[in-house]
Order: C-alpha cells, then sequence, then structure tokens
C-alpha cells in the first residue's frame, strides 16, 4: 500500500499543512480498514469501483453528511491521481463517480451587536487565561486568520513598527495582514502578561497554555465556544464563525471582496463570495439606495 508515499507527497510536493496531512492520512486508514474488513482486501491500490462505492453506501448509512462524504471521496480521488502519476494505476476508479448533492446551509455570523457586548462586557478575567483568551478571539475577529493560523503564528510575525502581522497560511503560502490599534493594544498586554508569567521565553511562538506549551486546535475551539455561549444563541460557535464575521461585518461596512479576499487568504475569488450571502441585505439596501432607479426613501 502506497498511503505513507502519498503522504510524504502530499507534505513534500504539495505543502499541505500538518492538520491536512493528518486528515487525509485519516480518511485513507478509514477507507483502508473498511476494504479489510468487508472484503479482506489489505491494499487500496488496485481497488475497483464497485468496493469503493460499497464504501460510500456504508458512510450514507452511519449518517455521514454528504459534504463529509464527497470530502472523504475527493481525498481517495487525489490518492488514485498519485498512483497514476508514479504508474502504479492505468486509470482512476472514481473517474466517473459524480459527487453526491451537497445543501450547504448558510453559517449565520455573529452580529457586531454581539462583539460588541462580549469585547465592553466584564467577562475575561485579568489573569493569564483571561488575557490569553480575550487575545486570541481578539486575534481572530481583527485578521479573520484561520484557528491554525493563530496557532502556529510566531512572535517574529508581529512588527509593531509597520503594524503588521505576517500569517503562514495554506501551503506556506505568506500573507500580511494591517493591525487595527485595538489589536495591537491587546496584543502588547498579552506579550507583558506572558514576560511576567512564564520564566522561559525559550519558545517561538506567540500564543501558549497556562503551561507554556503550544496552543492545540481544541483549546481555541472551547475558548470561542465558551465566550460566545454567553452572548449569543446561535448553534454555532466556533474560530471558522469567528472568520466569517470578520469577512461579513467588513462587507457590511464596504469593503470589496477583492481585499477581502486577499486579507483571508483565498486562492480564489470564488471562495470569498461565500460571505455575500449573510450580507445580501445589506447589499439591497446600498443598492436601492446608489441606483439611479432605486428607491431612496
Amino acid at each position: 500500500m502506497s498511503i505513507s508515499k502519498f503522504i510524504d507527497f502530499v507534505q513534500l510536493e504539495k505543502k499541505y499543512s500538518p492538520h491536512t496531512q493528518k486528515a487525509y492520512q485519516r480518511d485513507l486508514e478509514e477507507f483502508a480498514a473498511f476494504c479489510e474488513n468487508e472484503y479482506q482486501e489489505k491494499s487500496i491500490d488496485l481497488l475497483e469501483y464497485t468496493i469503493i462505492r460499497s464504501w460510500i453506501v456504508s458512510l450514507v448509512n452511519a449518517g455521514n453528511s454528504n459534504r463529509t462524504i464527497n470530502r472523504k471521496v475527493s481525498v481517495l480521488r487525489s490518492y488514485y491521481r498519485f498512483l497514476m502519476r508514479i504508474e502504479l494505476r492505468n486509470e482512476n476508479p472514481l473517474r466517473k463517480h459524480k459527487p453526491l448533492k451537497d445543501f450547504k446551509k448558510i453559517q449565520l455570523p455573529f452580529s457586531e451587536t454581539e462583539m460588541k457586548n462580549l469585547f465592553e462586557g466584564n467577562y475575561f478575567s485579568s489573569d493569564y487565561k483571561g488575557i490569553l483568551s480575550k487575545t486570541i478571539i481578539e486575534t481572530l475577529y481583527c485578521t479573520g486568520m484561520r484557528r491554525i493560523e493563530l496557532i502556529e503564528l510566531k512572535h517574529s510575525a508581529i512588527d509593531f513598527d509597520s503594524h503588521t502581522l505576517k500569517v503562514l497560511g495554506k501551503r506556506n503560502k505568506e500573507r500580511i495582514i494591517p493591525m487595527i490599534p485595538t489589536l495591537e493594544k491587546q496584543l502588547k498586554l498579552y506579550i507583558e502578561e506572558t514576560k511576567e508569567y512564564f520564566d522561559s521565553h525559550d519558545s517561538p511562538f506567540l500564543f501558549r497554555l497556562d503551561n507554556g506549551k503550544k496552543l492545540s486546535d481544541n483549546f481555541v475551539y472551547h475558548v470561542v465556544n465558551d465566550y460566545f455561549s454567553i452572548v449569543s444563541s446561535k448553534e454555532k460557535r466556533s474560530p471558522h464563525v469567528l472568520r466569517h464575521s470578520f469577512a461579513t461585518h467588513l462587507l457590511n461596512q464596504g469593503a470589496d471582496l477583492n481585499t477581502i479576499k486577499e486579507l483571508l487568504g483565498h486562492a480564489s475569488l470564488a471562495t470569498t463570495q461565500v460571505y455575500t450571502h449573510s450580507s445580501m441585505q445589506k447589499i439591497k439596501e446600498v443598492y436601492k439606495l446608489a441606483h439611479p432607479r432605486g428607491d431612496k426613501k
């Protein structure tokens, strides 16, 4: 089986993030386990579509969403494309497969009022954990960066002289994000707190747990979820919703999509356009007021 070779390929040549590499490996290993348990196939390299289709049916029966299934199948498609590249297969067994219909829910961002209530309310303690939590949320909301980008952020990324942050995004692509004064003030407060809290200054990472270790995915998620449960009744309260809120609020205030695309680090404008859905009411209002034939009452 060539799963390890494929993971090396996406790491070294595709430059995918460690998070994506782990997800790819997990999906492929789960498929391999299914093939061995159900069909006694010890290798997935030369399988035909009938077995893959049986796996897809099992994923549906297990209650996975169409979006999740399509993602897993996409990983498998990439794997077989890799096998063709290294000449272990002549054709891709998924060449004729059609993705399942994905009925995407429009993800609701936090409102500007919810953001204001959280930051202006007395919810964050003045100890290290409270300052860390507020700085995490402030950084996510003021920059729109991804959770993994926040976790990997280093001290060297901050330039207070130029008021910018250097972020390492997907596929090791760097982008520069401006810092607004509110974020700069909070970051300086946090940095001063870390100097007093930690005896050791040998970590290159900006954000650290109270035991000095690097942040984890779960910790960042729980910080966002726990604090927003105080001010928001929305069902989903995750770091990605903060990223969504960042883009939506900028769009509501008149920022153009290309600017938001660059700030978010999207490769395609089509990815950024998803944020126009939650801002459609604002767009309608601007349109009515701006168009010569619009209702200006």
